[in-house]
């Protein structure tokens, strides 16, 4: 398939381009359904979330039933947000090689059938978030300030990156909230990690655009920090572990999940050796490597509520 017949610049030869039939084609593009990477890092946080308060409450194992809800929220709000973004963004994605072949901008959706599509998304997610708790549906609720703000910081700051992880880390709070119907200090700390690490990881996205961004006047903190960028991930990865780790043992973590944590860190460091700026095929396979990072912490919290539940 040509890119005249509808392929996005930066996602191609997927199962969208080859199984999904054509008309629904662009509205998975539009929801980032050719790149799942997205709801995977935004469900992280939640999966991360929930089996700390697994370890907290002494439980065998997070809520299972919460963990599948999470991962159906997870895939349609973050449909629902880049649907907004690329709204937002539509202008500016025109002027940017990777991604002016996006549907709005290259005509395949119009902007009215697009905000249908995103409210079709958000009800869907809001039918997820009523099966919680009504502290946790109020947190969810919360969220949606955020992340109806964020497509605008990258014209304003230089640090857009914040923005996307208070919305990206937002499911660091859902898990306490849904379990608990309260947030605690582990909550928090751990909410606070999930940011730096957010920052990190999209920093290394955004050196992808970062040309592009200099020439139409986009910031990030890709461009802020330019050759001090690895530096820079050094301090917000050492943030990311540290915060994680203290909120994990405020909550009762153990061995298992030192171990887990270990893991992480180790895959954040070596994302940091292999890092090239001037690599954005590179860039690109760094930052969806944190799924597997991102992994690693999950199942460290999962065996250690296990293993200390039976032991």
């Amino acid at each position: 398939m040509s890119r005249a017949a509808g392929r996005v610049a930066d996602s191609t030869g997927n199962w969208v381009d080859t199984l999904a039939p054509a008309g629904l084609r662009p509205y998975l593009r539009l929801a980032r359904a050719d790149r799942p990477i997205g709801s995977w890092l935004l469900l992280l946080p939640c999966w991360w979330s929930t089996a700390l308060a697994a370890v907290s409450a002494g439980s065998a194992g997070p809520n299972l039933w919460h963990l599948a809800l999470f991962a159906v929220g997870a895939v349609v709000m973050r449909g629902a947000g880049c649907t907004w973004n690329d709204i937002v963004d539509r202008d500016l994605d025109a002027r940017v090689e990777r991604t002016r072949s996006r549907p709005i901008p290259s005509g395949q959706v119009s902007v009215r059938a697009a905000a249908l599509f995103m409210i079709v998304q958000a009800l869907i997610g809001l039918l997820v978030l009523v099966q919680f708790n009504a502290f946790a549906v109020g947190v969810g609720i919360a969220s949606l300030a955020v992340v109806a703000v964020y497509p605008f910081m990258k014209r304003s700051t230089w640090w857009p990156q914040v923005g996307l992880g208070l919305a990206f880390s937002w499911g660091a709070l859902m898990g306490g909230a849904a379990a608990f119907g309260r947030f605690d200090a582990p909550t928090l700390v751990l909410y606070a990690g999930s940011i730096a690490w957010v920052i990190g990881y999209d920093t290394i996205y955004a050196h992808q655009d970062r040309e592009d961004d200099a020439l139409i006047g986009l910031r990030s903190t890709a461009r802020l920090f330019g050759q001090r960028t690895k530096p820079a991930l050094a301090i917000l990865y050492s943030a990311a572990v540290l915060l994680i780790g203290a909120s994990g043992l405020m909550a009762g973590g153990g061995l298992l999940f030192l171990i887990g944590l270990g893991g992480f860190a180790v895959h954040l460091a070596w994302q940091i050796a292999r890092l090239d700026i001037s690599d954005p095929a590179l860039c690109l396979m760094l930052f969806k490597s944190n799924r597997e990072a991102g992994l690693i912490l999950f199942a460290g919290l999962v065996f250690d509520a296990l293993v200390r539940h039976w032991g």
